[in-house]
């Protein structure tokens, strides 16, 4: 196996040493309660997988790589993989990295080419190496290999790192240099169902992420008992989530994704994010989650 060094924490830039998974058939996790590991087969532990990639993923469209992308970057390294699986970031057995479907400058001057060269190619990057090496600690741990004492640490290192890396996947593709501006069609008719206007969700999504505490992301989703949107924050990337929501809108409110330009001004942050917001993307995402639940 490979080993590589990578942050515990993206914003604890502290190396540990992991092992870099080498086989494809990788088993996401271990369900445990009040930290006792369950009994799974392997059978249980792929259909998890599926699951749990099916709801993160669901709307995510192909998107082609920028011919501005530097050769030999995570996300040119990415693109080798097929076009439909590198889409959800998970292809050939293993979380991967997703190309940018833009330059690294393609956003400005509301969000800055350094900003997301270092978000993308290190921050996401690192979230997925440590997906990939959770996924590969809990499969020996399922197989016998690893003492099960460890699998509690394991899925909680998983549920970090995978859920750190779904929503980058969602949240580079919700913005566009040259981004549909308003939300329209069913997307539309949605919002103002459920908030009354798209003026009222906006005013209640950056209420949302100026709450946040500490780091965090604001989410739109869709509930598929209800067929309804819901907005809501949640700390870290797993941290007060709501199990079963399936994101279409992403905003990622951790300090690395804004200080080098915005400092502490995260409200500029928001105003800028939601200006390049391509609202076509979050409706494709929105009609395939109604459709698919």
């Amino acid at each position: 196996m490979n080993t590589a060094s990578i942050p515990a924490d993206p914003d604890d830039h502290t190396p540990w040493q992991v092992e870099l998974p080498s086989e494809s058939d990788i088993i996401p996790g271990i369900i445990s309660r009040k930290g006792t590991p369950l009994r799974h087969s392997r059978r249980l532990l792929h259909a998890i997988l599926a699951l749990s990639l099916g709801v993160w993923a669901a709307g995510a469209t192909a998107q082609a790589e920028s011919p501005n992308q530097p050769a030999g970057s995570p996300a040119t390294q990415a693109s080798a993989s097929k076009v439909g699986a590198s889409s959800i970031g998970y292809a050939d057995g293993k979380y991967i990295l997703p190309p940018l479907p833009y330059a690294y400058d393609a956003l400005e001057p509301l969000m800055d080419a350094t900003t997301v060269r270092l978000h993308h190619d290190k921050h996401h990057a690192a979230y997925v190496a440590g997906a990939n090496a959770a996924a590969q600690k809990l499969r020996e741990i399922a197989e016998g290999k690893l003492d099960a004492a460890q699998a509690a640490k394991w899925a909680q290192t998983l549920s970090f790192n995978a859920a750190g890396h779904n929503l980058h996947t969602i949240y580079w593709t919700n913005m566009s240099p040259a981004p549909q501006t308003a939300p329209q069609g069913s997307l539309e008719t949605a919002i103002d169902r459920t908030y009354g206007s798209t003026a009222n969700l906006v005013r209640l999504f950056k209420a949302i992420a100026l709450g946040v505490e500490g780091s965090g992301w604001v989410i739109l989703g869709v509930d598929p008992a209800s067929k309804e949107l819901i907005l809501y924050g949640i700390e870290k990337h797993q941290n007060n989530q709501i199990p079963g929501i399936i994101p279409i809108l992403a905003c990622d409110v951790w300090e690395h994704a804004y200080y080098l330009k915005h400092q502490n001004n995260r409200a500029a942050y928001i105003d800028n994010f939601l200006k390049l917001v391509d609202w076509k993307n979050v409706e494709n995402r929105y009609n395939t989650a109604i459709e698919n639940n």
